[in-house]
């Protein structure tokens, strides 16, 4: 059984390098094995400190870099990286790690046991106690969206851990939205398909996480790429 773990960065807060490798080293002797960690670098790598590459290359014994000039968005970001990793199990989520070890464990163990061909984190309520105002309006207010014109099962689809088995790769390849809401396009083209088994998992934030300052200019884009998939949905 072999494991890609992949981390889309930009901009990454104080630490991030080692954070990753704490939390690495837990993970990994948790679930028994050394994963593969891929992180791409979203545009901008030329600030990242060669001193933290360097710690993430001495302490990860397998480590692959990708980059590229131009930021193109999370969703692009992750394509990148889903795209040169092999391993029976790729799990994703944001380069702060964000989520509870007990987390990342509970999407692995369904996907190395074939609970589930594909593991959607769903969050608790306890996340939106976290966020500032303005972002619990707008996460309830696409969930509402979802459940009202899309239909599916899942309506939480932006939660920054997921992860699927190999045979789900060619799928989420074909994912074309390149920021956020590529999420809630893999999500639903998987439930379109009716070919693989998708479940969600409930998973937990961690205490010390802090959310950064929204870019509220992408709430326009977005909803262009949400009516896009709802277009796409009503002509299948």
């Amino acid at each position: 059984m072999t494991l890609s773990l992949i981390l889309p960065c930009y901009n990454p807060p104080q630490g991030w390098e080692r954070n990753i490798v704490s939390v690495y080293r837990v993970f990994s002797k948790r679930i028994g094995l050394e994963p593969e960690v891929i992180i791409v670098f979203d545009g901008a790598f030329k600030s990242i400190n060669p001193a933290e590459i360097k710690y993430l290359e001495d302490n990860l014994p397998k480590l692959r870099l990708i980059s590229y000039e131009q930021n193109r968005g999370k969703g692009y970001a992750i394509r990148q990286g889903v795209a040169v990793a092999d391993s029976d199990i790729i799990i994703y989520t944001d380069i702060d790690l964000p989520y509870t070890v007990e987390s990342m464990i509970a999407i692995f163990e369904g996907l190395s046991s074939n609970a589930f061909d594909a593991g959607i984190g769903v969050k608790d309520e306890a996340y939106y106690a976290h966020l500032p105002p303005a972002r619990r309006y707008i996460s309830k207010c696409l969930r509402l969206l979802i459940r009202l014109f899309l239909s599916i099962p899942i309506t939480d689809t932006q939660c920054g851990l997921k992860g699927f088995r190999s045979n789900v790769k060619p799928l989420f390849l074909k994912t074309t939205i390149d920021r956020y809401l590529f999420d809630l396009e893999f999500i639903r083209n998987s439930f379109l398909s009716g070919k693989f088994r998708i479940q969600p998992v409930p998973v937990t934030l961690n205490e010390a996480v802090q959310f950064r300052k929204m870019n509220y200019s992408i709430l326009i884009p977005e909803m262009l790429n949400f009516a896009r998939l709802l277009f796409k949905k009503t002509h299948e």
